[in-house]
């Protein structure tokens, strides 16, 4: 079983402070360490924004796709 220094259950949050919550959980992350993320739809829009904003310093990794629950692992890559 893989160990996470944080979990984020985004489903336990309104959607106004989904983003906010995950993108600060990250930031707070030391190189090397990943978060969980569990979602109940597939978080695509967030990976995209990851993406532009955190470019070549964080991994994804699905854990689990659905249909019902997503859990994602996402790492701080150490540079």
């Amino acid at each position: 079983m893989q160990a996470f220094t944080a979990t984020v259950n985004a489903t336990e949050y309104p959607p106004q402070l989904k983003h906010k919550v995950i993108f600060q959980t990250f930031q707070e992350l030391k190189p090397s360490e990943a978060m969980l993320l569990i979602n109940d739809h597939d978080p695509v829009p967030l990976r995209f924004q990851f993406e532009s904003m955190y470019k070549n310093q964080f991994d994804w990794e699905y854990i689990e796709q659905g249909p019902e629950l997503f859990r994602v692992k996402i790492g701080k890559l150490a540079l």
